[in-house]
């Protein structure tokens, strides 16, 4: 029996009840394209992620108050560790080698009014000049933040693109005033938008001097962060145990009541818990790739019932166990073949659709497509074999008196 043999036999197979054959491979089709989506969308996603925080600056250290554990995230201990962050630390982390610049920062929601009657609760940072430097944003209309205004203990605020929007509409919003917990503040610039930065959020921002979130909203003199940027990124871990032994000194503990995080940290644990979720939605989907499978091998051991005289006739004209047991493990791979190639499409087309509602920029990659192949060609030869090896037993005789 030939290969042009045995393909022939296989259209024949399934071309003769094509409602049924449509029906098995339905559970295929569903099981790729949704492990096809799945993973598109986590890479896609992962992918926005580390470009979201790639551009919050560049060899960032980001130093926060208490300690950070792996999986427990920010931990409040008895040592007071959420107010261990003062602004004579500052002068500290200045001395040492290798950093190009640092801005301290005081981190508090308030609700933000503006004359022509909007409000919005919002993320208010008091920061230093420095800060527009080391977390890699630009004004796009009016200024930033002055060492004047600093040292005046001004009034004047910087507007996120979001914000400058929400709060003031079509109208420009440069001179004009708002209200950050009934004191009021003169709007000297608007930071240019950074789109879908979501993590910290600079579009979603009211920036206004330090010293004046201190003495004048806040009251407090300790800080939410510290933020210092690198000056060769080669050189991120010399600086790191440099901060460290320095604030441990300053603080005079033994151990640090502080945490110093890199921008490879915050995306190694992001990346991490987006493979994790990527890889839960696709297991939920192989889960139909299984039940497929099944669908498969009840539609096989059927049609082996159905051809049973056929079965019997082919070896008692000489036909081998072999060519029996082939002819039916590729009619079942041809099934899960066509259903896998089929839900690729599908699932390149989903991806596509949430691409293009601006939800994800999704990435189909060859790896996952060859995967999907793989795994839609292995579930025809693991469900098709019993069958296969069924039909391939059955005694001639009396296959040929089947009724």
């Amino acid at each position: 029996m030939t290969t042009l043999d045995i393909l022939q036999e296989t259209y024949t197979a399934l071309s003769s009840n094509k409602v049924r054959t449509s029906l098995t491979m339905l559970g295929i089709v569903i099981g790729i394209g949704s492990v096809i989506a799945m993973v598109s969308i986590g890479q896609g996603a992962k992918v926005q992620i580390q470009s979201s925080i790639e551009s919050l600056g560049s060899n960032l250290l980001t130093i926060l108050p208490g300690v950070v554990q792996p999986g427990r995230g920010l931990v409040s201990s008895g040592r007071g560790s959420a107010q261990s962050l003062k602004n004579e630390d500052v002068d500290i982390i200045k001395t040492i080698e290798g950093i190009a610049a640092l801005s301290p920062e005081l981190s508090r929601r308030f609700q933000v009014s503006a004359p022509t009657g909007n409000n919005t609760n919002t993320t208010v940072n008091g920061v230093l000049p420095a800060y527009l430097e080391v977390k890699n944003l630009s004004v796009a209309e009016g200024n930033f933040l002055s060492d004047a205004s600093i040292r005046s203990i001004g009034r004047e605020a910087v507007l996120g693109a979001n914000i400058a929007k929400d709060l003031f509409g079509e109208a420009d919003p440069l001179g004009k005033t708002i209200r950050i917990n009934n004191t009021i503040f003169r709007v000297v610039g608007i930071l240019t938008a950074k789109g879908g930065a979501g993590f910290s959020g600079p579009d979603d921002l009211v920036i206004i001097p330090l010293s004046t979130m201190q003495k004048v909203l806040s009251g407090v003199d300790y800080l939410s962060a510290l933020y210092v940027s690198v000056t060769d990124k080669e050189q991120m871990n010399t600086v790191r145990d440099l901060i460290t032994t320095a604030l441990l000194e300053k603080h005079r503990v033994d151990e640090a009541d502080f945490s110093i995080i890199s921008q490879e940290d915050i995306l190694g644990t992001l990346s991490t818990v987006v493979n994790t979720f990527t890889l839960f939605l696709a297991s939920i989907a192989g889960i139909s790739l299984v039940v497929g499978g099944i669908g498969i091998m009840n539609m096989m051991l059927t049609t082996v019932t159905e051809r049973t005289k056929e079965i019997g006739l082919r070896k008692a004209i000489g036909a081998k166990r072999s060519d029996i047991n082939t002819q039916f493990l590729v009619e079942a791979i041809a099934l899960t073949f066509i259903g896998g190639f089929i839900g690729i499409v599908l699932g390149w087309s989903i991806a596509s659709l949430v691409t293009y509602f601006g939800i994800v920029q999704t990435q189909v990659s060859l790896s996952s497509v060859l995967l999907a192949f793989g795994v839609s060609t292995a579930i025809g030869i693991i469900f098709g074999y019993y069958p296969a090896r069924r039909a391939a037993k059955l005694n001639p005789i009396e296959a040929l008196r089947y009724e």
